[in-house]
């Protein structure tokens, strides 16, 4: 798909909220946490709540039954200016308990105290089963008209914008895991169309561990903690994961691509996301189609190495998270294109050979191209966390007229468990009413009662046929766009528990995924599985991951054996002849870098001619600078984001020296373990190691003046990717031209081909 810079501004609430520092007018660097700075006197004079920042969306203001009640999207949230009770009596105080006297017993009278204390006992709910982890967005898709031809869905038609909410999550780790962990990641988005709402509930993988739904319990029991310990969090470096995907071998393909950089990538704002199932179309004559999903990042695909996940998961473990939200903030739209792959919808429901209702399979763009049918922007982050993210729920059933589902056993079973895991975690059936669920078409179900329940209904007659409320609600038909439950002919079989045969080959696209890999993609994926399987604590376990890899690779299970100190087995199965699909690799192309985090180191005492338009230029490019000093506050008017106490190599994507900062005053190991790296009398050691991590991460770094002292102590200047000149501008047009491709791979040759 055709890749654009999705935004050429640096947001124009950021143009717009320039301060004045010294002499020069800058851009706020995003992550401010309120609307309006706060004061340093706690504020005395009663006003009312402060409104939303500028880029904070919030669900529409709708009825339970989906009607728009045109009230401000802000009237939902707290009102007035006084402290109230649940029931809107104004309070005095919320310091002190009602009690007997300064020093006497607590009353039981006092209803604030139990009011306040009761509902705080009460404000967690049970977290997600898997997907715990998560953050997300509200935004737009607007659909090209490419998909009228195969759907009659309304939302797709040509120019027609339906507004979105997308939550984002990793697998197994729980709500307060770290977001870089090797895991697979959700890509959930709800579509709020005038059809009923369509949940595209996806992840950034393609195909998934098992075949049969029955299995789910199996495999996300063996992927999270043991059950006695429970640790470790978040992880599949242990024996439980091992023992299951070594044994039920369906799984090694999945588990590959969790291997691979797709495990760990750079930000929601780089990842692909697929629909894993074969969905059916429907057209307006009622002739049917099969697809699949694909979401097409607009600023390509990239990864974290795996020492700096490592890093971040310790650092900064909000890492994705605030990365999509100072995206949205600072005006870099994350973008995808949604695509399909399209098939006949034939009787075998296969394509190329390849079983469609099998979702440990791909078929590879290079046999089915990904056809763009629109475009989805995310420009507005949660105003209330739980409100919005937490209680977003989503539903594979949740299909408008025009999209069905298949026969796929692993979908047949989500079809039951995404609206079963709600009863327990939202409280009862009427989850669809909380704000962030509600339909933006007409609702009129007959669903009544239950816990939670926000509509006042209206009638007596909750049943068809009725004649007391005249027969509403009333059965639609074509004209009105009913949902058609798609008349498939099911082949005449026994009832039995098995699956086809073509569900039996479980190694070839494993095979097929490792030999689309660059020469430095094979060389992480070998890591990762290095890394994993020395984690386990039985050698047998080990040895039958192996065998796995043998019949995959030989070059694959030799590496992995020999850092395992494990003889290579020979394979039991044929190896498979397979093309390589070029489409797998991350590697090889040039994006966007808009949003990406440029640190600029400065020397207070040097040369800052230069920094003011660097740092500018950063700016209209669609990246965000970071000012990195010894010290807090400002240099040369300019603002510090970040000090070399606070700072490290892992926020940032590209790195530039404008000086050659000598140690700091806090530069004593005993205060600063940085410090203590290894460097000299001249600069800063931990100047030394930002540079040193940011060189082994394979990232581009640019210096000029002095600052090409700190690459020649650093070791590194003349190596791909270090670029330096005589002026900054010079420098950061070179810098930009080599982030487009994000990694400097070239600095460090792979020994597989």
């Amino acid at each position: 798909m055709e890749s654009s810079k999705p935004s050429q501004i640096v947001k124009g609430v950021v143009e717009a909220a320039v301060e004045k520092v010294g002499d020069a007018l800058t851009p706020d660097v995003p992550g401010a946490p309120g609307s309006a700075p706060p004061s340093l006197e706690e504020p005395t004079t009663p006003h009312g709540p402060l409104p939303p920042k500028d880029e904070q969306g919030a669900p529409d203001t709708r009825t339970p039954t989906g009607a728009e009640t045109g009230v401000p999207k802000i009237a939902k949230g707290q009102q007035g200016a006084y402290l109230t009770t649940a029931n809107g009596a104004r309070l005095r105080d919320t310091d002190h308990s009602l009690k007997a006297g300064p020093r006497g017993p607590v009353l039981l009278q006092d209803h604030h105290l139990r009011e306040k204390i009761t509902h705080f006992d009460h404000e967690r709910i049970p977290e997600r089963v898997v997907h715990a982890r998560g953050a997300g967005a509200h935004g737009t898709f607007v659909a090209y008209g490419t998909a009228e031809e195969v759907t009659r869905a309304g939302f797709l038609k040509k120019g027609r914008e339906t507004p979105v909410f997308v939550r984002f999550s990793t697998v197994l780790g729980s709500r307060g895991s770290a977001d870089t962990v090797r895991d697979t990641r959700g890509f959930a988005t709800k579509f709020y169309t005038d059809e009923g709402t369509f949940d595209l509930v996806a992840n950034n993988i393609p195909v998934f561990f098992i075949q049969d739904a029955i299995k789910f319990p199996d495999v996300i029991h063996a992927g999270k903690p043991h059950p006695d310990r429970e640790i470790p969090q978040a992880q599949s470096a242990h024996d439980t994961f091992w023992d299951f995907v070594s044994l039920h071998t369906e799984a090694q393909h999945h588990t590959i691509w969790n291997m691979s950089d797709r495990g760990i990538p750079r930000s929601y704002r780089t990842m692909e996301g697929f629909g894993v199932h074969t969905f059916r179309l429907v057209d307006e004559a009622g002739a049917t189609v099969l697809v699949k999903f694909h979401w097409k990042p607009k600023l390509g695909v990239h990864s974290l190495t795996w020492e700096e996940a490592q890093m971040i998961g310790g650092m900064d473990p909000d890492y994705h998270r605030r990365d999509l939200y100072d995206a949205i903030e600072a005006g870099a739209y994350p973008e995808w294109e949604l695509g399909i792959q399209v098939f006949p919808d034939t009787p075998e429901e296969t394509f190329a050979g390849i079983d469609l209702l099998d979702p440990t399979k791909i078929v590879p763009e290079e046999l089915a191209p990904v056809q763009p049918i629109g475009k989805l922007t995310l420009n507005k982050t949660p105003t209330n966390y739980f409100a919005e993210v937490e209680q977003v729920a989503f539903h594979v059933g949740h299909l408008p007229p025009g999209i069905d589902v298949t026969n796929d056993p692993l979908m047949q079973g989500r079809l039951f468990s995404y609206v079963d895991t709600q009863l327990t975690r939202l409280g009862g059936p009427n989850f669809t009413q909380i704000p962030i669920n509600r339909p933006h078409a007409d609702v009129n179900d007959m669903l009544r009662d239950g816990f939670h329940q926000h509509a006042v209904h209206a009638g007596v007659a909750p049943y068809r046929p009725n004649s007391l409320d005249g027969g509403n609600p009333f059965p639609a038909g074509d004209r009105e766009h009913a949902f058609v439950d798609t008349p498939v002919t099911v082949a005449e079989a026994p009832k039995v528990r098995a699956s086809p045969a073509s569900f039996d080959d479980h190694y070839s696209q494993v095979r097929l995924f490792w030999q689309s890999m660059s020469p430095v993609e094979k060389e992480h994926i070998i890591r990762a599985y290095t890394f994993e399987l020395g984690k386990c604590y039985h050698q047998v376990i080990k040895e039958r991951q192996l065998q796995c890899l043998a019949n995959v690779d030989p070059v694959l299970c030799e590496q992995v054996a020999t850092g395992l100190g494990l003889p290579v087995p020979q394979p039991t199965v044929p190896l498979a002849e397979v093309q390589p699909s070029p489409a797998l690799s991350q590697v090889g192309r040039e994006w966007p870098a808009d949003g990406r985090m440029v640190g600029i180191v400065v020397d207070a005492q040097g040369d800052l001619g230069d920094v003011h338009e660097v740092r500018r230029a950063v700016f209209d490019a669609g990246m965000v600078p970071l000012l990195i000093a010894a010290h807090g506050g400002t240099v040369d008017g300019l603002p510090v984001q970040r000090t070399f106490a606070t700072g490290r190599s892992v926020e940032f994507d590209a790195v530039l020296l404008a000086g050659a900062p000598a140690p700091a005053p806090d530069a004593v190991p005993a205060r600063d373990a940085k410090a203590g790296a290894p460097g000299s009398a001249t600069v800063d050691p931990r100047v030394l190691l930002l540079v040193e991590e940011a060189w082994r991460h394979a990232k581009v770094i640019g210096a000029w003046g002095a600052g090409a002292e700190v690459l020649h102590q650093a070791g590194v200047t003349g190596t791909p990717g270090v670029v330096t000149g005589a002026a900054g501008a010079e420098v950061l047009t070179e810098v930009q031209r080599l982030m487009a491709a994000h990694r400097v791979w070239e600095r460090f040759p792979a020994s597989v081909a």
